[in-house]
């Protein structure tokens, strides 16, 4: 069942068309790995979705509903949240503090939050910080904390924008596990925006590929990094040169 369907949404920035004509879908219980080079309009279109940007034209539907210019609020209310390139945590709060508001916010029971806030924290492999202050976390901990919080929402969507940049190997390997029981036990559809092509190949049950604004193509990760159009635009000479 397509769980996410984006229908020929655009928008542009002052006559520059920064998302063009782009169209996919996500099936239920799936992952999808978005990928290209800068400058591509992988964050813009994840705004358009989540409702920090509206399409100038185009739908979006969520589970056969349509959120298409919905606000955040009402996208996360009806099943889809994301995560942030640059992390967004309440700075002056513990890193409990900030995932009780999240189970708040995402509708959890205020006699139950902070227990529910525990549990994800342990889950996220953040229980060493769970009464630390926020400012002041290493990079792989705010990753993770980002991370909880959108899992704290209960989503059937979430959408994760370079949930790995700035891990060292080491500290990617346990979020990519995190993200694989998230689909196989929590049943949450992805999408995931990476320039990590190892963690693309891993996970991605299918992969999008954007350049300028468009859809240069989509299919199973094999065959888009054999693709001579993705070559080009994106990988290089080298398939891995992302890894």
């Amino acid at each position: 069942m397509t769980l996410l369907r984006v229908d020929g949404i655009s928008k542009s920035f002052q006559g520059l068309r920064a998302v063009d004509e782009v169209s996919f879908e996500v099936a239920e219980g799936s992952i999808l790995g978005v990928i290209g080079p800068n400058g591509a309009g992988k964050t813009t279109i994840f705004n358009l979705i989540a409702g920090a940007l509206r399409p100038d034209s185009g739908r979006v539907h969520l589970a056969g509903r349509e959120i298409t210019g919905h606000t955040p609020h009402q996208v996360t209310a009806a099943g889809m949240t994301r995560t942030f390139q640059l992390m967004r945590p309440f700075y002056s709060m513990t890193v409990l503090e900030n995932v009780t508001i999240a189970v708040l916010a995402g509708g959890g029971a205020k006699r139950t939050a902070r227990t529910a806030a525990a549990e994800l924290i342990d889950r996220v492999g953040l229980g060493r910080w769970r009464d630390a202050p926020t400012e002041g976390l290493p990079t792989a901990a705010l990753k993770r904390l980002e991370l909880a919080r959108a899992v704290a929402s209960k989503p059937r969507v979430l959408l994760l924008d370079e949930v790995l940049a700035g891990l060292v190997p080491a500290e990617r390997a346990p979020v990519m596990e995190l993200l694989e029981q998230l689909r196989t036990d929590d049943g949450v559809t992805l999408v995931f925006v990476e320039h990590i092509m190892a963690a693309v190949m891993r996970l991605s049950d299918s992969v999008l590929v954007l350049d300028l604004g468009r859809v240069l193509t989509t299919g199973a990760p094999e065959e888009v990094t054999r693709d001579p159009r993705v070559i080009e635009a994106y990988l290089g000479e080298d398939p891995h040169a992302h890894a």
